[in-house]
């Protein structure tokens, strides 16, 4: 049965809706995301971990959930909020209902709000935090701060997730305390090394699919272990947050820049690319999170449609002179990709490997390929 719910922002502005899953309170930064399709991967992104997602478009569950679709194990969201969810779901790899699935992971939802109204505003006003209120008791919240106040007694108790290191067969974790625990795949060719800030199942994909070897290590690993696995190239994945408070895995890869080693870095991989180079990153007034983004190459002046999502960016006035601007926004003229000069070593703001898509960048990582090969001849 659907209960009344509410979602009180910040600056005090509420929306009425209903809840359809687990009660409690739950706050997180909310974000809106303009994807007609794919709200699986979405959900199971990493990179939304602490926050609320909005989907603007209208009608979300139609096609059900799968395991195969999940980009991580968990739903790192805080929150949902839709304006309406497809009671049944039609698909021949559905595996159950995208409402089973929110309450089986226990995620706060809320529908029938006016997601397009509550767009606006965030586009308007800007990114803040939100509150998503779903109660069995009726109470009157006058504003944010009492919202707050009941945190003890009413916040879901839900444990902030540890990001979970990508584990697939075959593939292992790097463990700096046993040094004999690392196996690869593909032993004759590219040894991949991926640091994980938050890594999507797809990206790897990416990477097997191009006959690479593969260690995953944790964000904090040092610069020291990570040549002592003999790298042909290193991957920089997408991760959560904001990326100037990676400082020691910055500190690593500013280090490793010194060993030429072929480097590609994804959506927050770019941006601490940039601040290892020392660039700046600024946070963006809403950001950028859909598949529809146009950005264009800058030499070639093609252009490509891409997904995104991110909340910061490069901040153009602050780029050194070894840093070169190799794509840009349409929308904002924002940069989406970077190299550095005279080196093997580049980065996109974007989703490439995006699922469902678009793929027009999907090149990206046999760029990276072509630029390990060259290397590894010199």
């Amino acid at each position: 049965m659907k209960k009344t719910a509410i979602l009180m922002l910040k600056d005090g502005s509420i929306f009425h809706g209903k809840s359809i899953g687990i009660e409690g309170i739950q706050k997180g930064e909310i974000v809106f995301n303009t994807s007609m399709t794919g709200y699986q991967e979405i959900l199971t992104d990493p990179s939304y971990n602490k926050q609320i997602i909005t989907f603007t478009y209208p009608h979300i569950g139609n096609v059900g959930v799968n395991i195969h679709d999940e980009e991580s194990p968990s739903i790192y969201a805080k929150g949902l909020i839709i304006r309406e969810i497809s009671p049944i779901s039609s698909n021949y790899r559905s595996e159950k209902t995208l409402l089973e699935y929110l309450k089986e992971r226990k995620i706060l939802t809320i529908i029938n709000i006016d997601t397009r109204k509550l767009t606006r505003k965030i586009r308007k006003n800007g990114s803040q935090e939100g509150c998503i209120i779903c109660l069995n008791q009726e109470h009157q919240f006058k504003n944010y701060k009492e919202v707050l106040k009941y945190k003890k007694k009413f916040f879901f108790s839900k444990k902030t997730k540890k990001i979970n290191l990508f584990n697939e067969k075959k593939i292992h974790i790097y463990n700096t305390k046993n040094k004999k625990n690392v196996t690869y795949i593909n032993k004759k060719k590219n040894h991949i090394i991926v640091y994980d800030f938050g890594i999507k199942t797809n990206m790897i994909r990416m990477l097997k699919e191009r006959k690479c070897k593969i260690t995953i290590v944790p964000k904090n690993t040092t610069y020291q272990n990570i040549l002592k696995l003999l790298p042909n190239g290193i991957f920089l994945s997408n991760g959560p947050g904001d990326p100037r408070k990676y400082k020691k895995s910055i500190n690593s890869i500013k280090k490793l820049l010194k060993y030429n080693i072929p480097m590609f870095g994804i959506c927050l991989g770019h941006q601490i690319l940039a601040l290892s180079n020392n660039a700046k990153i600024i946070k963006m007034k809403f950001g950028h999170h859909g598949g529809n983004h146009p950005i264009q190459n800058v030499f070639t002046k093609k252009i490509y449609i891409t997904s995104q999502n991110h909340n910061f960016v490069v901040d153009k006035k602050s780029l050194p002179q070894n840093i070169q601007i190799t794509h840009i926004s349409l929308f904002d003229q924002t940069i989406q990709g970077i190299k550095i000069y005279k080196k093997p070593i580049f980065s996109f703001q974007g989703h490439p490997e995006a699922n469902p898509g678009p793929h027009d960048t999907l090149f990206l990582f046999d760029k990276f390929i072509k630029k390990i090969n060259k290397h590894s001849k010199i």
